[in-house]
């Protein structure tokens, strides 16, 4: 059965779609079936896996409003050797059709239903907020990977984020947790990011990953080859750290 992690952060800009990419790259590069879900309409992890999402003729949008299946919606990587089912701007209509539709919620849910066998790990990359295709990602889900800056900023919007994923455990998908937090961009010379690193570790413990992504050029500079970081420059220091964070990845999932 696939492990199925939302990549969530209700504030923007934080490295999801990065982060996203490179998991899933990382794991394929170890030898794991991965399929990347593209949740967010602006179909960043669409275009940073090597899919044109201009040229779609099926994609996440079809698949939740019940045209096709994810057999018909997926499309292959080659670039960074994982299955994508993409996204694109048609993915905003679908919040507005979501809401008349019976088992909304559940709309991801039922549709992986009959694949989670063929994959070892699942990821969906959500949009920055708490929208009907963030609560699709988290219905599904059996965890939340949260990347994040150390910055105080980010410590007010992980408060709320924590919150929300406590709602839908209670409410709508009781396997839910947070599987860990993801340090990114992150400067070891800037003393505020060292004091909220370590206020993470203090009040989360274990679930902080040991990984530490650093504000990394080359991990900036991959989307535009359509290529994830870990394949466009393996031996950049953001490339480097997540090829150890995709390792972490598969020793912590022994342990849930």
């Amino acid at each position: 059965m696939a492990r199925i992690f939302c990549i969530a952060n209700q504030k923007g800009g934080v490295g999801k779609t990065t982060t996203c990419v490179n998991l899933a790259a990382g794991l394929a590069a170890s030898g794991q079936r991965v399929l990347l879900i593209d949740l967010d309409p602006q179909g960043n992890a669409t275009m940073g896996s090597g899919i044109d999402k201009r040229e779609l003729t099926r994609s996440v949008y079809h698949l939740l409003v019940g045209l096709c299946t994810v057999a018909e919606a997926r499309v292959r990587s080659e670039a960074g050797k994982y299955d994508v089912i993409p996204a694109n701007r048609d993915l905003a209509g679908a919040e507005v059709e979501l809401v008349g539709l019976e088992r909304r919620e559940n709309r991801m849910r039922d549709a992986l239903a009959l694949h989670s066998e063929e994959y070892d790990f699942i990821l969906i990359d959500c949009p920055p907020s708490l929208s009907l295709l963030t609560l699709n990602g988290l219905c599904v889900a059996h965890g939340v990977i949260i990347p994040m800056q150390c910055e105080y900023y980010a410590l007010e919007g992980l408060s709320d984020l924590v919150n929300s994923i406590k709602k839908v455990h209670a409410n709508l998908n009781r396997d839910l947790g947070i599987i860990g937090l993801l340090r990114v961009m992150f400067d070891p010379r800037v003393t505020l990011q060292q004091q909220v690193s370590a206020q993470l570790e203090a009040h989360f413990g274990d679930k902080v990953f040991k990984a530490i992504v650093p504000r990394n050029v080359r991990l900036a500079e991959a989307p535009s080859h359509g290529l994830p970081g870990v394949v466009f420059d393996r031996s950049a220091k953001g490339a480097q750290a997540y090829l150890a964070f995709a390792k972490e990845m598969i020793e912590r999932v022994k342990t849930l």
